[in-house]
């Protein structure tokens, strides 16, 4: 039977990223649907539940996109809603990338780098990539401080993974320079997750830190989130601090999203969401234990 995806995706185009990965990773056959809603959800679920008998629901999923991570939350909870008993379908959350982005990152960063009791901050953290980031870090046992330029908008980050996670994020407020120093007071993580093109991080607030172990960077457009790191590192040590930049956990990215997307089709009843993808990267990386070349 032929494996079907279908793409809710709550932007007004659907996301071709996540076509063209879905093609990759094996499906058979993907429906992109746009402007999706918690208001239109419902037919196009039971359309995806009632069709198929129990043994063959599996070889039917759904995939949550879009740019905004609130409305892909939203989605999701909608969709869920809609199950009842064996009339369910795997569905996957990645609003964004953020999801197998941030996994792809932590994983990475796990391989080499115990995270329990560590302090790790987040700057530009309140877009979907960091609020995962944050999350996946959190549970991981970490001391996650989610920082933003506005106060507002950190709190309401926090809160709802809080809510959402049972974590315990905390909020910062990082307008400039100054405050981005202090927020790094006894740091030993810090990950940039901004938009395209900006500098976050320059490069005399990490290169000497005290007791900063690790640096990471999500954006792949010059000028990156962190100066003095390159998009390829993967672990590479620059001034006793291991460096991560984009491209150096993006083809764990792909491949985590590709290797989740079939995942889907295992089962009729697997929610990936943060911690879930986590698992599957941590699982596809093959090792959480330090590396031995610090």
């Amino acid at each position: 039977m032929k494996k079907l995806l279908f793409l809710l995706d709550t932007d007004p185009l659907p996301n071709t990223f996540d076509i063209v990965v879905a093609y990759d990773a094996g499906v058979d056959h993907v429906t992109p649907l746009a402007g999706v809603t918690p208001a239109n959800v419902g037919k196009l679920v039971e359309g995806v539940v009632f069709t198929r008998p129990p043994a063959s629901k599996k070889f039917s999923a759904l995939f949550v996109t879009g740019s905004n991570m609130a409305d892909g939350e939203a989605l999701l909870k909608a969709v869920r809603r809609q199950f009842f008993g064996n009339f369910r379908v795997s569905v996957m959350l990645d609003s964004n990338g953020s999801n197998t982005t941030a996994a792809a990152a932590i994983a990475q960063l796990a391989r080499d780098l115990p995270l329990a009791g560590k302090r790790a901050v987040i700057l530009a953290g309140t877009g979907p990539v960091g609020q995962r980031a944050a999350v996946m870090l959190a549970r991981e046992g970490a001391e996650v401080v989610l920082a933003s330029r506005a106060i507002d908008r950190a709190n309401a980050a926090c809160r709802a993974m809080n809510e959402r996670f049972k974590t315990s994020l905390t909020p910062a407020a990082t307008p400039d320079a100054a405050a981005v120093s202090a927020c790094l007071t006894g740091a030993q993580i810090v990950m940039t997750t901004g938009a395209a093109g900006i500098e976050l991080l320059p490069q005399d607030l990490w290169a000497n830190h005290p007791t900063l172990e690790a640096v990471l960077d999500s954006n792949a457009t010059p000028p990156l989130g962190v100066a003095g790191i390159e998009m390829q590192d993967r672990g590479t040590v620059r001034h006793g601090k291991r460096c991560y930049g984009a491209l150096g956990f993006g083809g764990l990215k792909l491949a985590l999203q590709r290797h989740c997307v079939m995942q889907l089709f295992e089962r009729n009843d697997l929610i990936l969401d943060a911690p879930e993808v986590l698992a599957e990267a941590v699982a596809l990386l093959g090792s959480t234990a330090p590396r031995d070349d610090a």
